[in-house]
């Protein structure tokens, strides 16, 4: 049987199987049958919405279709935001989320994401059951053409209004923004009607960039995969902060009022701060990826806080929040999650954090990054032939150890494989950019001359 469920949903080029109209009809019939039997509800109930990809209308008709066929009740919220549909499928409440997105993927692609109303994708046996009926040739081709199912542009509307509010009158109560100049960069994706409309309910001063999405060109040359754009714009404007959202907007990247970039790990230290300050960070930890630089280990340090690494993914990083019943943790891509606040990594609610940081501490954002450092990095891949266990290779093992030694704890050594090539990657951190740049290319060639082929190398 295939596998169509990645640790992100369904994800793949939208009009290709899973991504046709008839096999998303037969997603939508499955997933309300599971639901009929997780819930014993007759007709239970799914809220979607999609980003702004143009096959996202007619998937979602296909999905609703099947979904209502077999006996479930769908309310549509448009155009929103992941973290949206994740809110609204708590609230309404529903008895799961669909959204339509392949997040930061360019527009051929698109995804489909499914929760439970606490944020939750669903159990792995669940999904092995739905990727039965998908796998199954004669069911998939059942309802051939393209679906319908009514979506009533007032719900959407409503079901919008309703994430706002929830932003402006909860999560920022009494933050106001009113002497503020932000540029907000919308990905041309989900956030680009809700996030600008978001701060300027606030008082602050708006000037959206790549808020105009045609259905093509989300994520392209904008957003967080491109932040060289909204930095131009925040220095020309001479505005005090500037955002970037990706596609389906559950991350956010930042910008200060100089132009510098601030990621995923320095939001983390300046959230973690703010926490602190006010004792709101839970037991002194904050969770991040082995892929967060050690110049956020060493600041936290510095403040007497944890950092706690989980594997790459925000779903390691949800699990070791709600495990620990810590307060704050995130990726280096700016995928941040407030437990308190949200199960769903929300890039408004993250800028809504960051700026309420600021207003708390009377700084603005490039005095609130002080004293965090990014140390430089070196990652350098190996072709390999197999993916034997590094304690099974004596020279490797040999080699690591050295390194570490040689680093000491201002420096930091990664070794792992990749979960979807044949490559070993070997990642290094540490104050000299030429002593890590040898060190890694040291191990890399000890690899290759164990189970290696090739070696070529990436800098930060």
């Amino acid at each position: 049987m295939t596998r169509l469920f990645g640790t992100d949903g369904i994800r793949g080029r939208a009009g290709q199987f899973p991504l046709d109209a008839a096999t998303i009809e037969v997603l939508g019939a499955s997933v309300a049958r599971q639901l009929q039997i997780l819930t014993s509800k007759s007709e239970p109930v799914i809220v979607i919405g999609r980003d702004t990809r143009e096959s996202g209308s007619w998937i979602e008709r296909a999905f609703c279709a099947g979904a209502v066929r077999a006996g479930a009740s769908c309310h549509s919220a448009g155009v929103i935001t992941t973290p949206g549909v994740a809110f609204l499928a708590r609230t309404l409440p529903a008895d799961a989320g669909v959204v339509i997105s392949a997040s930061h993927n360019p527009y051929q692609d698109n995804g489909i994401k499914i929760f439970s109303p606490s944020g939750k994708k669903l159990d792995d046996a669940v999904e092995r059951l739905i990727e039965a009926d998908l796998n199954n040739p004669s069911a998939a081709h059942e309802h051939c053409g393209e679906a319908s199912a009514p979506v009533r542009s007032s719900e959407s509307q409503e079901l919008q209004k309703r994430y706002l509010d929830f932003l402006s009158e909860e999560i920022a109560r009494d933050l106001n923004l009113t002497n503020l100049k932000i540029v907000v960069d919308c990905a041309n994706g989900a956030a680009s009607d809700l996030a600008p409309e978001l701060f300027r309910r606030l008082g602050a001063t708006i000037i959206a960039i790549n808020n105009k999405p045609d259905g093509r060109n989300i994520n392209y040359n904008c957003g967080s995969l491109h932040i060289e754009g909204l930095q131009k714009t925040v220095v020309e404007e001479g505005a005090d902060f500037g955002v970037a959202f990706d596609g389906d907007a559950d991350r956010a990247l930042f910008v200060d009022s100089r132009g510098t970039f601030v990621d995923g790990d320095a939001t983390l230290w300046v959230l973690a701060k703010n926490l602190q300050n006010r004792g709101k960070l839970n037991h002194g930890i904050v969770v991040a990826t082995v892929m967060s630089n050690i110049g956020l280990e060493i600041a936290l340090q510095s403040k007497g806080i944890r950092l706690v690494r989980k594997d790459v993914g925000d779903k390691y990083v949800l699990e070791e929040l709600l495990r620990s019943g810590t307060s704050l943790g995130g990726e280096q891509s700016g995928h941040v999650i407030l437990p308190e606040l949200s199960l769903a990594g929300d890039g408004m609610i993250t800028t809504l954090c960051l700026l309420r940081a600021m207003a708390d501490e009377g700084q603005p954002l490039d005095r609130l990054i002080e004293g965090f450092k990014r140390y430089p990095q070196v990652l350098v891949n190996v072709s390999v032939t197999e993916k034997p266990p590094f304690e099974q290779l004596p020279d490797v093992q040999k080699t690591a150890k050295e390194i570490e030694s040689l680093l000491g704890d201002r420096g930091r050594l990664l070794l792992r494989y990749s979960g979807t090539e044949r490559l070993a990657r070997v990642m290094i951190e540490g104050e000299n950019q030429a002593l890590i740049d040898e060190q890694a290319n040291r191990l890399a060639q000890a690899i290759k001359d164990a189970i290696g082929v090739e070696v070529w190398t990436n800098q930060q």
